[in-house]
């Protein structure tokens, strides 16, 4: 990694840059494929999963025979772990409920608000070197609770032919009503322009590498929602001169490990702390099984120093962490003082990983900075607030001459007559 000393403000930008291609790399690449799923449908599907996944499938869909079947090939005590875990995201988000919310804005006009599920959602799931089935969790417990009527879930299949037991298990331990076997670029075109055998949905939820995230933005074109850019994984961590090094490092390396695209960042306000923390990097990679990837991805991270924890502070809003840990004897003021940044992580005793899979929090945050403007996924993700309204008689001659003046001043006459109409009735 990477140490920088004392940076520059003006610096920071350069310093912060992710280890990401351009859209303009990507772009042209989802675009062909987007043209040939809208042309070919299923066809392009088919092609496109043999050329990125290297199999053929006569099939693209999950059949309830394959689930069972998968299903038994998950051990008891991980599927009693995948179960504690969805407990604990359930109780979390079923906490973000919220009631209708209603009031007499003015004698007789009464308003109000309702939510309602979205009907139509997609899931999607990375496979390839992880198979995250703790996203299955994280997507589809909230899409259950929220009421959502059709939820189809997509994940890469592997050189086999199928997906992973413990994605399956998870899948129809929440409620997913179709699984299909596609990934990347394909699976989100199928999403958004629907095919013979991929529904199109209203909303595509999940993270991704770079091509996902471009063809999840691309989506939005078509008319289809999304959760929000979420890309390649990043953790940043804080920490003073009390960090345990050994914790530290091994937060780091569970980011550096998620693909050879992440990125993991330290900022410290002590030396000695940095440099302790960059010899435990070393020894416990030696160990990893993923040791290649995470490589890559240090060779991609940071040490930095800096002189007090307000700089630190000042420089980590810059940065937008998709996850923050915060390992500070004054952790009161990063808590507080933190806006940017997707989910945060206060002390020794909460890594990053417990986040990741059974906390409670949801882990599909946004990346790339756009922790500044987007919320992670969360009960309201999946549902559509909506107004309602009620107007008396005594509420439109309460409120008619306004509705009237305004109107007339923006230069829009049937928006005048409308309320005029009406008042002359009531007169």
């Amino acid at each position: 990694m990477q140490i920088i000393n004392n940076p520059n403000r003006s610096d920071w930008s350069e310093i912060l840059k992710r280890p990401t291609q351009t859209v303009d790399d990507i772009e042209a690449t989802v675009n062909q494929i987007f043209e040939e799923v809208s042309q070919k449908g299923d066809e392009a599907i088919k092609k496109y999963t043999s050329y990125f996944d290297g199999i053929s499938l006569d099939s693209n869909i999950v059949t309830t025979e394959e689930i069972q079947t998968s299903i038994q090939n998950v051990p008891e005590k991980l599927q009693n772990a995948i179960k504690l875990a969805k407990q604990n995201i359930e109780a979390f988000h079923k906490a973000q409920k919220t009631s209708k919310v209603e009031i007499e804005t003015t004698n007789g006009v009464q308003c109000w608000q309702e939510k309602r599920p979205i009907q139509k959602v997609g899931l999607y799931i990375p496979g390839g070197t992880a198979p995250l089935f703790s996203t299955v969790l994280m997507l589809a417990v909230p899409a259950q609770l929220a009421g959502c009527k059709d939820i189809v879930l997509c994940s890469p299949p592997n050189k086999t032919g199928h997906l992973a037991p413990e994605i399956l298990f998870a899948a129809q331990l929440c409620g997913v009503t179709k699984i299909i076997k596609v990934g990347g670029i394909q699976a989100i075109a199928g999403l958004t322009l629907g095919t013979a055998t991929i529904p199109q949905v209203y909303k595509i939820f999940g993270p991704g590498n770079q091509f996902v995230t471009v063809a999840k933005q691309l989506a939005t074109k078509y008319g289809v929602a999304i959760d929000m850019p979420a890309g390649p994984s990043e953790l940043l961590v804080v920490a003073d001169a009390s960090g345990n090094a050994s914790y530290i490092a091994s937060d780091l390396l569970s980011q550096a490990e998620h693909g050879t695209d992440s990125q993991v960042i330290l900022v410290s306000t002590s030396n000695d702390l940095i440099n302790s923390v960059s010899e435990e990097i070393e020894k416990q990679l030696k160990v990893l099984p993923r040791k290649t990837i995470a490589e890559k991805a240090i060779a991609n991270s940071k040490l930095i120093y800096v002189e007090n924890d307000d700089i630190a502070l000042e420089l980590i809003n810059a940065y937008g962490p998709e996850h923050f840990i915060i390992c500070a004897k004054n952790e009161v003021l990063y808590v507080n003082g933190i806006n940017n940044a997707g989910s945060v992580f206060i002390g020794d005793y909460t890594p990053e990983s417990a986040g990741d899979y059974a906390s409670g929090t949801n882990h599909t945050l946004p990346t790339n900075g756009f922790s500044k403007a987007y919320s992670g996924v969360n009960l309201d993700s999946f549902l559509k607030s909506m107004t309602f309204q009620k107007i008396s008689k005594e509420g439109i001659l309460n409120i008619g001459e306004t509705i009237e003046l305004m109107a007339e001043a923006e230069g829009l006459q049937a928006h005048k007559n409308a309320v005029t109409i009406r008042l002359k009735d009531l007169k």
